[in-house]
């Protein structure tokens, strides 16, 4: 039986109000907020989170959810649900008037378990996020919980909580603000997120019809049926469309939203004789905003409650859900004293850099959309029509490039290349997934990442029994340190996985022998040519935070002894 997700109503359940530190308490229930609290709470830390509604967000309003973000979801538990419930797409089309300028793939080469990207509305994606937070018994979820005020001392904050049977006080020794654009804590701490508003309107039309249009992306610039603007159409579960309408700045807010406002609008792009129903309409203005820093003590700052930016290019929800992706890890390696309270800054380093790549690419979408002068709409013109033809062009047109994750190629958190690599993945980008064969079963690699540090071995050399050995002996340290060991197609012996396609060694640019150090997040921070257990232990040490250490001792020869831990 299908939940409607959108009348759900999550009533306010009292709870024992004691005098405990929390370790961390999350505030704001949206995708971001839970992805945080999910995460923490499967990894063990106790974690309270506060929303101050009882509903999950009203209308379907992040609707593209990219492959990093299912691939975070997954590690989450719940991508799975995500991507069989959404709609699936990596293509996407461009039109200038009544003519197709070209189409594109987000996902040209196979082997990926996820798509480019899937449409699902917010509300789907926060109730399946709900339900795997109901699954954890470390996650404390509390509704109608409005935070009132907040003091920060050295070592903990106090929230005052207002709930529908009084107020409480609440101390927790991290605070993460995922309470959204209009966050309550970044007011009560008197702090702002600072940018540019773009002076233009769109409206949202989600539209309830059955149509035979694919599931791709179309991008109207200056179509007939809406001539002067622009318009973008997706498909989404349970036959709905999104409809994005390009208004300018002139249109009222208000008026607009009516139906007979906005009936029109759509007959004039799908006929007279189609037949829809209304199921939400909104309207929104572009702006491109930030916090100067994200961390402010013992609160740090995520999703839109830290940054904003134009909805064309689905970089919102996405950049928050990878924000939580960033954050988790990091809090849990500083609650269990494994890591210095420095780890943290890290965050604010890569991810105010992910925000301003994220601005950076909106703020040029949002130009190119809306022209604000006659050489510029001259331009964009004379580009769309060089691009029928010419490939190069194709580079300029910009429709709202689309959600790709950052790569942290300057972090601190990196060890560099001490080996050449052609190509492959550098320290600081995300892990590339690939199918793989375990013991005669189909599978995928980043089934096997995320949580804990993760080493890829690439097997094929006469080492390879003394390598795994020290590999694995690493596992049974302060920070332990999970093992793939990766064969080529034919070559895999007992608990070996098998390049079946070999698109894992090309991907990774693996030579028998190579190894790469993926971070709790899936993100590369080092790799090697040959395993070395004396700098795989550094690298470790400079992701968690710690001061670099000298990596040309040679290991003991008890750390090269094989543990009694599996592969």
């Amino acid at each position: 039986m299908d939940i409607d997700y959108q009348r759900r109503v999550f009533h306010y359940a009292p709870h024992k109000r004691q005098p405990v530190r929390h370790p961390v308490v999350v505030v704001g229930a949206g995708p971001v907020g839970l992805a945080t609290a999910i995460d923490l709470a499967q990894q063990g830390v106790p974690v309270v989170l506060l929303d101050d509604d009882d509903k999950l967000s009203a209308g379907s309003r992040a609707i593209c959810f990219s492959k990093r973000t299912l691939e975070v979801f997954d590690r989450l538990g719940c991508g799975e649900r995500m991507a069989n419930k959404g709609v699936s797409w990596n293509l996407g089309r461009i039109f200038m008037r009544d003519e197709e300028v070209y189409g594109f793939d987000l996902l040209p080469d196979a082997g990926h378990q996820r798509p480019a990207f899937v449409n699902l509305q917010q509300y789907y994606v926060e109730g399946y996020l709900h339900e795997r937070a109901q699954e954890l018994p470390a996650l404390d979820l509390r509704w109608c919980s409005r935070v009132t005020a907040i003091e920060q001392h050295a070592d903990h904050a106090t929230l005052t909580v207002d709930t529908p049977d009084g107020p409480y006080t609440l101390e927790a020794a991290h605070v993460v603000a995922a309470d959204g654009g209009k966050s309550t804590l970044r007011k009560l701490m008197g702090l702002e997120s600072k940018g540019r508003v773009f002076r233009d309107r769109f409206l949202i039309a989600d539209v309830k019809m059955t149509a035979d249009f694919p599931a791709e992306r179309w991008f109207w610039f200056d179509p007939p049926f809406h001539p002067g603007q622009s318009v973008l159409l997706h498909r989404q579960p349970d036959n709905i469309w999104r409809i994005d309408f390009q208004l300018g700045w002139d249109a009222d807010p208000v008026a607009e939203k009516a139906p007979e406002r906005v009936i029109p609008r759509i007959e004039a792009l799908l006929g007279k004789e189609a037949r829809f129903e209304l199921e939400w309409v909104s309207i929104y203005t572009f702006c491109c905003l930030r916090m100067d820093r994200f961390r402010h003590g013992r609160v740090l700052f995520a999703g839109d409650a830290a940054h904003g930016v134009s909805p064309f290019g689905a970089r919102g929800a996405n950049s928050g859900v990878q924000d939580a992706d960033n954050l988790a890890w990091k809090l849990r390696l500083v609650i269990e004293n494994k890591a210095p309270e420095a780890l943290l800054d890290s965050y604010c380093q890569e991810r105010e850099y992910a925000a301003d790549e994220n601005i950076l690419n909106s703020t040029r979408a949002t130009d190119f959309i809306t022209p604000k002068s006659a050489a510029s709409r001259l331009f964009r013109d004379a580009v769309l029509q060089l691009a029928k033809q010419q490939p190069f062009a194709r580079k300029l047109v910009n429709s709202g490039r689309l959600s790709m994750p950052s790569v942290y190629a300057q972090s601190a958190l990196n060890t560099a290349d001490a080996d050449v690599f052609r190509q492959g993945l550098r320290p600081g980008s995300p892990a590339a997934d690939a199918p793989l064969v375990f013991e005669g079963h189909a599978d995928w690699l980043l089934r096997h990442t995320g949580n804990a540090f993760t080493g890829i071995y690439f097997a094929g050399t006469e080492h390879d029994g003394q390598a795994i050995a020290a590999a694995l002996a690493l596992a049974n340290e302060a920070i332990p340190l999970r093992l793939l060991v990766v064969a080529a197609a034919g070559q895999a012996q007992a608990g070996m996985f098998e390049d079946s396609a070999g698109l894992a060694a090309a991907r990774y640019d693996a030579a028998p022998g190579s190894f790469y150090l993926l971070r709790p997040d899936q993100h590369v921070c080092a790799r090697w040519r040959s395993f070395d257990a004396h700098a795989v232990r550094a690298a470790v040490a400079r992701a968690c935070g710690h001061p670099p250490m000298a990596t040309n001792a040679t290991p003991s020869q008890n750390q090269m002894e094989p543990a009694c831990t599996s592969i």
